[in-house]
This record gives structure tokens, sequence and C-alpha cells, in this order.
């Protein structure tokens, strides 16, 4: 009876022993394969050599895998080898001391001993150093750094085995094996990432507005965020430096010259103006500058090149028939990343978008689709135009007038799609309150969230 049960605690003490490794390697394999690169470089950057060490098996991703792999199934088989002669004879004789039959104890004995070891397997050497492992990366792989290192470093010959034959199976049917996971990020993956965060709570309202608008900076056009023909105040070729120095005395510090043709032929500013002595009759040509030309479909990363080579602050915007289609400066630029900027020559704050609550917006007829995207959480048809006035116009195929109300049908979003195979009906009612040269200045905005159809 003594030596049935020093066996069966001898058994489940080594069976607990080789469980406890198991969960080591998994927790090995989970580490630096979800461990966040960047803040390790950052660590290891700033002298930690833990981190530096660590850092150095990322970059060995598929060596350290496999060695995890090689403890994962060697210590799986010695919990079965362990089982049967340990705690099955054990079990075994035990129960054979109540009058069973010694072969049929030792198999039942057997069996339980496998079961229990199955499920603890599972719970404390699978599921539970996963879960741990996934939810504090950089704390377990920190930790798991030296033994990892020495681990691999006297298994090292083994693994290399293991590593050549596996990649030798992958050349024979084609597969160029890799060494290290792709761990660089696309400009999709970052959006991704950073409309997690907000999701998350990790980043706030403001910094995710300034992110999402700069990944989406490099695939706007000029005409984006150039200020419009019918907003931009021109001088002509005939103006005198003594009116343009009256315009800027109320007015902008810079004004382009639009000849009668409605070519930019140049650019009058305001330090011209304070350091020139000719007289007030001389007409503004006298005094231009060369003007800054970009065509509407330039990318805005080319726009603000090409105002920084010039090294000028306003460029002339010129549509594909070559005709003055309005203005760009470096505030627009910035503004195309930071929303509004307003400076002390701004004559008053206006806000595009006011929020009046979770389903309803007043906006300003002239404020980007993308824009309006950011503050409803759903994209909006794609067309031909670039504000949420001309989406109305686009609808309606007329030039709404005050009092109008259209509906924009908007199409499901994967997400809609996650919960099963109904998606709900969404719309985005347009009311509009305030025209300006025909056109839509004042619009209201209304959410509207119907129950999930039947597909």
């Amino acid at each position: 009876m003594l030596t049935a049960i020093l066996l069966l605690i001898a058994g489940i003490a080594v069976i607990c022993v080789i469980i406890a490794c198991n969960g080591y390697f998994v927790a090995q394999e989970f580490a630096f394969m979800s461990v966040d690169r960047a803040q390790l470089r950052n660590m290891a950057a700033a002298g930690d050599k833990k981190a530096q060490q660590a850092l150095g098996l990322t970059k060995r991703t598929s060596f350290v895998l496999s060695g995890s792999q090689l403890g994962i199934t060697v210590t799986g088989l010695l919990i079965g080898y362990v089982a049967q002669p340990l705690v099955g004879n054990g079990l075994g004789e035990l129960l054979g001391d109540f009058g069973i039959d010694r072969t049929a104890a030792v198999a039942a004995g057997t069996v339980v001993a496998l079961a229990a070891s199955t499920v603890a397997t599972m719970l404390f050497a699978e599921l539970f150093p996963k879960n741990y492992t996934i939810a504090t990366p950089m704390k377990v792989a920190m930790a798991l750094t030296p033994s990892t290192g020495l681990f691999l470093k006297i298994f090292g010959p083994l693994i290399n085995f293991f590593e050549f034959s596996s990649n030798s199976i992958l050349k024979m049917v084609g597969i160029e094996p890799v060494e290290d996971i792709d761990s660089s990020a696309t400009s999709d993956d970052l959006e991704s990432i950073v409309d997690d965060s907000r999701i998350s709570g990790n980043l706030d309202e403001n910094t995710f507005m300034v992110l999402d608008r700069l990944l989406d900076f490099p695939d706007q056009d000029t005409g984006h965020a150039m200020i419009p023909r019918s907003r931009v105040d021109v001088v002509e070729p005939d103006t005198t430096l003594g009116e343009v120095r009256e315009l800027m005395a109320t007015n902008h510090t810079r004004y382009p010259i639009i000849d009668e043709d409605h070519n930019p032929i140049g650019v009058i500013q305001l330090y011209d103006i304070l350091d020139t002595d000719l007289p007030d009759h001389t007409p503004v040509t006298k005094l231009m500058q060369e003007p800054v030309v970009v065509p509407e479909l330039m990318n805005l990363p080319d726009t603000v090149d090409a105002l920084r080579s010039s090294n000028q602050k306003l460029a002339c915007v010129i549509d594909e028939y070559g005709g003055f289609v309005g203005i760009v400066t470096m505030e627009d630029l910035a503004e195309e990343i930071l929303g509004d900027v307003t400076d002390e020559h701004d004559i008053e704050e206006t806000e595009e978008i006011t929020l009046q609550d979770a389903t309803h917006w007043m906006v300003d007829g002239d404020t980007p689709i993308d824009e309006i995207e950011r503050a409803i959480g759903h994209d909006l048809p794609e067309g031909d135009y670039e504000t949420i006035a001309g989406l109305l116009i686009s609808a309606s195929s007329s030039l709404p007038e005050v009092g109008e109300e259209h509906v924009i049908e908007m199409e499901a979003e994967p997400e809609d799609w996650v919960e099963g195979d109904t998606a709900p009906v969404r719309k985005l009612i347009m009311r509009v309150e305030e025209v300006e040269r025909h056109v839509p200045s004042t619009l209201a905005l209304e959410l509207v969230e119907e129950e999930a159809q039947d597909v």
C-alpha cells in the first residue's frame, strides 16, 4: 500500500513538473511572437541589456519557434510516458488492494491518469500561459529572455537540424523559407491600429483626428485643401500699390494677381509692399513675384514640396483646362492634418462641424467629405465632389433651397456583418438651413439606423 502511494505521489509530482515545462515553452512561443518590437528597440537603445538580448531573439523568430515546438513536443510525449508506469501502476496497486483484478486496475488507472493529465495540460500548460502571455507579452518576454537564450544555446544543434529538415521540405514544394516575420505595417495597417486604439480608449479624440488626417494626407489632392475661386480675393494687373496697401490694411497679407484671361500671373505680398520705395500709383505688376502654380490634381505632399522649394506660402491652383480655380497656402495644408488653425489674421473662428447630440450635427456646406465621415463614424458615397454640399447637389441633381431635405442611403460596412447575416439600414438625412451663392452653406445632418434587414 505504501509503495503504491509513494509511486502515485512521485508520478503526480513528475507530471506537474512536465506540465510546468510545457507551459514554459508555450509562454516562450507566444511571448516572442506578440512582444512589441518597437518598444523593445526603444528600451535596447536606452541601454537595457535584457531588452537587447530579447530584441536579438525576435530577429530569429523561426529558430525560437522551432525551439519552443521542440520543447512542447518532448514534454507532451513525456507525460504519456510517465503516466502509465508511475500513476497508472500506482492506482492499479491501490485498486488491487480492494479486490479488483490487477490488470483491469492498472488499465483503469492509466486511463484516469491520462485523462487527468490531459485536462491539466490543457489548462495549465496551454491555455493559462497562452492567455497570460498575450495579456502581458513584454513582461513575459523579458522574464524568459535569459533562460530562452541558454536553452537555444544548449539545444541549438538539434534545433538547427529540424530547421534544416523543414526548410528543405519547403524548398522542395517551391516555398522560400524566412527566418523572421515581417513586422512592418502598411498605411492600411496603421489606419486599423489607430481605429482600434481609439475604440479601446488609448487614443483621445483629438489625437485620433490628427493621426487619421495624417494617414489620409498623401492620398488627397490639392483640390481637397484649396480655397475655391469663389472665396478668393484677387487683384488685377492694373491695381496700384496704394490700392493693394489699403486692402492689406484690413484683409489679407498676400494676393494672387489674375489677368483678364483668368490666368495667375503673379503674387503680391505684404513684406514686398513694406520694403519698397515705389510710389503708390505704380502698377502692382512692377512689384509682384512669380507665382507658384500647381494643378488641382497634384497630391498634397508634392504641393508642400513645391511651396518649400520656392520659399513661398501661397500657390495658385489651376484645373486641367488651365483656368485659375483657387489658392492653397501652407496654413491650408497644415489644417489638412491639424484641423482648423486660427491666427491673428482670421476675422472670426468658426466651427465646420457642430455636434448637437449623438446623431445630429450642424455643418458648413464646404466641409470636406472626409471630415464628415470622421464625425459620423461611417463612410459616405464616393463621387466627383469634395464637400458635403457637393454630395447633396450630386444626390439631388439640383441646387437645393432652404428647407429641403434629402436622404442619402449608406452602404453596409464590413463590421456590420460580424454579428450575423443581417446589417442595419443606415441613412443620412440632410436638411438645408442656409444658402449662399446658390449652394447650401449650412446643413443639418441626422444619422438614422433602422433595424437589420434580412439579406
